[in-house]
């Protein structure tokens, strides 16, 4: 569980713990978004905001803004540790919390059910193509059923399309998604299905 206390895995020999994003935790979250990369211009804030204000607020901007929604309670995602230091994010929160998805042609609702989507993951570069994003896909199935959801939903990239665009892993690749027993529900583009992971046999 990790409403209260730490998860922990087995990953690389060492003890991989996960634990949410909090008031608490955001210096670790910072210490992680800090590695240099695109991360640190988003924030964790694109599917959060319109486009034109996310890159209005490019950087330091876009910090602020999702260390206020940290800061107001809410719980952005799961952060993944070892011996203590933060290897990887999964932003995973209820559907609502990411308003511009409804306004993608693509990914906008399937139907009215309750959903929580994963929309971010971000690895530290050491511990990238080992198959720590599948493992925080698991974590973050575990974290959003501790919350009471019944879906937890995806927008992947194909996986044939990730091999060209690296720079769209951010959402994860299909294959993985597939591996963790996520099932596509629309496929609206040859870009990006929506999937998801029934957590009590729903459909």
């Amino acid at each position: 569980m990790m409403d209260n206390h730490s998860a922990e895995v087995t990953f690389l020999n060492s003890q991989l713990t996960f634990k949410p994003l909090t008031a608490q935790t955001w210096p670790d979250f910072v210490l992680l978004f800090e590695e240099h990369g695109p991360q640190q211009g988003c924030w964790c804030m694109y599917w959060r905001i319109r486009r034109a204000e996310c890159q209005r607020q490019f950087g330091e901007d876009n910090k602020l803004a999702f260390k206020k929604i940290v800061e107001s309670g809410k719980v952005p995602g799961i952060l993944a540790y070892i011996d203590g230091q933060p290897v990887g994010w999964c932003s995973i929160a209820p559907r609502e919390d990411f308003t511009v998805l409804d306004r993608s042609p693509t990914l906008k609702r399937v139907d009215y059910q309750a959903v929580w989507s994963v929309v971010c993951f971000f690895i530290a570069k050491a511990y990238r193509r080992r198959g720590l994003t599948g493992i925080l896909i698991l974590a973050a199935i575990e974290y959003a059923r501790e919350q009471g959801a019944k879906i937890v939903e995806a927008y992947p990239l194909r996986t044939e399309i990730v091999k060209y665009l690296p720079y769209e892993r951010f959402m994860g690749s299909e294959s993985t998604f597939e591996q963790a027993g996520f099932q596509v529900v629309a496929r609206r583009s040859d870009r990006r299905p929506i999937m998801r992971y029934y957590l009590e046999g729903e459909s």
